[in-house]
């Protein structure tokens, strides 16, 4: 029987790409479903603000009447460059290599006649926060937002030829294992000087926290390869969506001389509620998420920076050290992920390995050049 695949373009179809992994991973008892909307807005023009810059499409792969695959490709130009850089995501698939080839060589197809010269995948069509990477290893605690897929998966992905371009590694902590006393002399060193302050987002005034931000995050990371400045369309989409996630003293901001120079960016681990929800967030979804979320115990550190200027003054340090007063007040929360901390910033792995915090899960974000 051959394989058809068959392009997204109706709202059936749409909801056919949401529920197909239901079926693909009903024997996986790790797997959590992701929320309906979630993957939703990610193709929706009017939510998504990636579709200012680029384009999107998605298949799904029959064998018969069966669905057997899903996949997304994407290209965004950049406006600063003018590069078109091209990626596919949300892909799944049965434990087939020709079936995954004829998403991937479809994929290949579209993008090269947008202009693009690689693809990367699977990854996210918006921000590296969320769906970012293929799940090596790490398969019992998948986070919210985070990538995770079958194990063969890895083959599939080499075997048709695309290469290793980032290790992402995500590590966990918590107090029986924190490295408390030579953290604290470092800290303290920044709080005895008047220069710094820290303060922590109030979700009364988001606007206020998305604009420094913005400041941070530009000059943080702008070494980054196709590297394009934060705007504030795209930090309030993601500020807002991720509001009720949001535990206001948990999220630092560090200044000098009231000049935003560093933050540390957290959010509840909500698939420990989600995974009750089976990806809907109607009104009984939502009465589970409001009795289930006081019992939360893990936070997710989903964005951590400093300015190139003040880096390696322990301002990182003194950002994880007031991180750590606020869990210490707060009493509901016993574990953080570090999460996302590419192989290309050895300092920052070093300094987490340092802290005492312990690897528990590596994604790796693949490039298969044209």
């Amino acid at each position: 029987m051959e394989y058809q695949l068959v392009k997204v373009s109706n709202s059936e179809q749409m909801n056919a790409f949401i529920q197909f992994p239901k079926k693909l991973y009903k024997e996986d008892k790790n797997y959590i479903m992701p929320l309906d909307k979630d993957i939703a807005m990610v193709f929706n023009k009017k939510e998504n603000p990636a579709y200012k810059t680029g384009e999107a499409i998605q298949w799904l792969l029959y064998k018969g009447n069966e669905i057997v695959g899903r996949n997304a490709a994407f290209f965004n130009k950049l406006p600063r460059t003018g590069a078109v850089t091209g990626g596919i995501g949300f892909f799944e698939c049965i434990n087939n290599q020709d079936a995954a080839n004829i998403m991937f060589d479809e994929s290949k197809k579209w993008l090269k006649e947008q202009g693009c010269t690689y693809m990367d995948g699977p990854i996210n069509f918006g921000e590296r926060d969320s769906f970012w990477g293929l799940m090596v290893e790490g398969f019992e605690s998948p986070s919210y937002r985070e990538n995770y897929n079958l194990r063969y998966y890895k083959d599939l992905f080499e075997n048709f030829g695309f290469k290793h371009e980032i290790g992402q590694t995500t590590s966990l902590i918590h107090e029986g294992i924190f490295n408390f006393e030579r953290f604290s002399k470092l800290a303290g060193r920044v709080f005895a000087n008047p220069t710094y302050t820290f303060d922590y987002i109030r979700k009364n005034n988001l606007e206020k926290y998305a604009k420094d931000f913005i400041e941070i995050y530009n000059q943080a990371w702008s070494f980054h390869e196709n590297f394009e400045p934060m705007t504030m369309e795209k930090i309030m989409v993601l500020m807002k969506m991720m509001k009720p996630l949001f535990i206001e003293e948990m999220n630092i901001f560090a200044y000098a001389n009231g000049v935003p120079i560093g933050f540390y960016i957290t959010v509840l681990d909500v698939n420990q509620v989600f995974k009750h929800v089976n990806g809907k967030l109607n009104w009984i979804g939502k009465l589970k998420f409001l009795y289930y979320k006081s019992k939360v115990k893990r936070l997710r550190g989903i964005v951590f920076g400093v300015i190139p200027q003040y880096q390696n003054l322990g301002l990182e340090v003194a950002l994880i050290m007031k991180f750590r007063e606020a869990i210490q007040r707060q009493k509901q929360f016993t574990e953080n992920e570090l999460a996302w901390i590419g192989d290309f910033n050895p300092k920052m792995l070093s300094m987490f390995e340092s802290m005492g915090a312990q690897p528990i899960k590596k994604h790796i974000t693949y490039r298969f050049q044209f």
